[in-house]
Parts: C-alpha cells; sequence; structure tokens
C-alpha cells in the first residue's frame, strides 16, 4: 500500500526500463502514481499512460521551467486535458528562481492561471518551488486557493515557513534525494512537518538516493527508478520515529485526503 504522490513516468529517460516498471507493478507494493505533466509536449503522453494503466492518475501543468516556451493555447489545452481525466491533478507548475534567467513575472502570471483553474475545476494542485517560497506564499495568501489543498513535492523551504504554508493547506512529500548526506540539514525539515501533511514521491527519474540505499539501481547512476519510493518511506519512518506499518497508513491517508477528497 505505497502511494507515490510525484514522478515523471513518461520522461525519456525511463525509456529502457518503463516496460519493465509496468511489468513489475503488480508486486511493488505501489498501488498509485501521480505522473506528472511538464509542457504541453508532454501531457499527451501522460494521458496515455493513464488511459493504459489504473494505477497510474494524471497531472498535467505547465513547470515554470518550460514557461518560456508555452503557446498561445496552453491554458486551453491544459483544461482540455484536465477535463477528459476528472481523477487528475494540476501540475506541475511553481516557481522557480535557480534556473538561469527566470522570467519570475511570466512565470507568476502562469502559476496563477492554474491555481485558478485548479479553483475552477476542484482539483488538487502539485507544486515546484526552488530559491522563490517567499514569493510563493505572498502569490498563495492573495488567491483562493483549492479547497483540496495542495502539494509542496520535495521540499526543499525552510522549517519556519512550514506552519503557514499548513494553514494554507499545503502537504509535503520527502524524495529519496534527501538521503544523501548533503541534505540532511534540509531532511530534518521533515522531521518538524506535521505527520498528517506528509507524503512519499520519488521524482523518478529525478531526486535519486546514495547508492549506499538504492534498492533498484539503474546502469546510469543519475536516474532514479519508480520502485526507490520505499527509500522515501523510510525517511518518514527515522524522521519520526514511527513503524514503517504506521508510515504506510499515515501516508495512505494523506494521499487520499489530499486526491480524492475522502471525508471532505
Amino acid at each position: 500500500m505505497l502511494f507515490d504522490a510525484h514522478n515523471h513516468l513518461q520522461d525519456e529517460r525511463l525509456d529502457p526500463w518503463r516496460a519493465e516498471i509496468v511489468a513489475g507493478m503488480a508486486d511493488s507494493g505501489i498501488v498509485e502514481m501521480i505522473v506528472n505533466g511538464s509542457c504541453e509536449d508532454d501531457w499527451p503522453q501522460v494521458a496515455e499512460l493513464a488511459n493504459k494503466h489504473a494505477w497510474v492518475r494524471p497531472a498535467f501543468g505547465l513547470h515554470p521551467w518550460y514557461v518560456k516556451e508555452r503557446g498561445p493555447e496552453w491554458l486551453e489545452k491544459l483544461r482540455e486535458h484536465l477535463v477528459a481525466h476528472p481523477q487528475a491533478v494540476v501540475g506541475e507548475t511553481g516557481l522557480d528562481r535557480w534556473i538561469e534567467n527566470p522570467d519570475v513575472e511570466a512565470q507568476v502570471a502562469c502559476f496563477r492561471a492554474q491555481v485558478a483553474l485548479a479553483v475552477e475545476l476542484d482539483r488538487s494542485i502539485t507544486i515546484h518551488c526552488l530559491r522563490a517560497f517567499g514569493l510563493l506564499e505572498e502569490v498563495l495568501r492573495s488567491m483562493i486557493l483549492p479547497r483540496r489543498g495542495f502539494l509542496l513535492h520535495s521540499y526543499g523551504g525552510p522549517a519556519e515557513m512550514v506552519p503557514g504554508l499548513v494553514r494554507l493547506g499545503g502537504y509535503f512529500s520527502v524524495s529519496p534525494y534527501f538521503a544523501h548526506p548533503r541534505k540532511a540539514a534540509q531532511l530534518a525539515t521533515f522531521a518538524k512537518i506535521p505527520l498528517d501533511r506528509l507524503l512519499a514521491e520519488t521524482d523518478a527519474p529525478d531526486m535519486w538516493p546514495p547508492p549506499e540505499v538504492n534498492p533498484h539501481p539503474l546502469p546510469s547512476g543519475d536516474v532514479n527508478h519508480p520502485f526507490n519510493l520505499s527509500v522515501s518511506y523510510d525517511l518518514i519512518v527515522a524522521q519520526h520515529g514511527i513503524t514503517r506499518e504506521e508510515a504506510k497508513k499515515v501516508v495512505a491517508g494523506n494521499y487520499r485526503r489530499l486526491f480524492d477528497d475522502l471525508g471532505a
């Protein structure tokens, strides 16, 4: 009963192993994975995976890295994909000042449009943020937000911002990459996130774990296997001092509450 709140199974870097991944899903323990599109070009690929596999929940969004490449009808195309997939999430979207020469104004405009669309269609939303957490919180506070909440995937912000983001409806997911020793300080932030707001993700093919704890190494060492989701659960167990079964129960409940809206 494992749930991957964020990956990119459609990514071409997983092409050599995708058939093997699909074949191994029945024995992986993974019940569902959210496969995130990042731009107009890959939304059809995400839709195809969702149409083929019941364990794929699609997400469609314009990632801040691709804002400059958007077409004039990107928002209409995004709406079409979301309407065609009633269980789909909005994302991956967000803000990023880490990339070279970011068009922050355009990022904010596109992010606002996607948040508004999530509200209109009553969908949850997955947010990417790098070096823009203050701006992100400012934008979120200025808008009507999805009643289901939002996911800050691979949360890299300060612990001090967690309570405010929780009040706004935030959930936070940990990826295998936080097992790297150099990420120890950021990993410690997850100990301060309430258990009822924690999720697990892989961000595959990105965010791979260090070799010493990588249960599914691939020939290309910088490609993360979706079945490395177990590492993320191990990190939750270690940071909160709970059992693996408790972590599975907590994450499952949070996942269902955010994305299925059970009990709302």
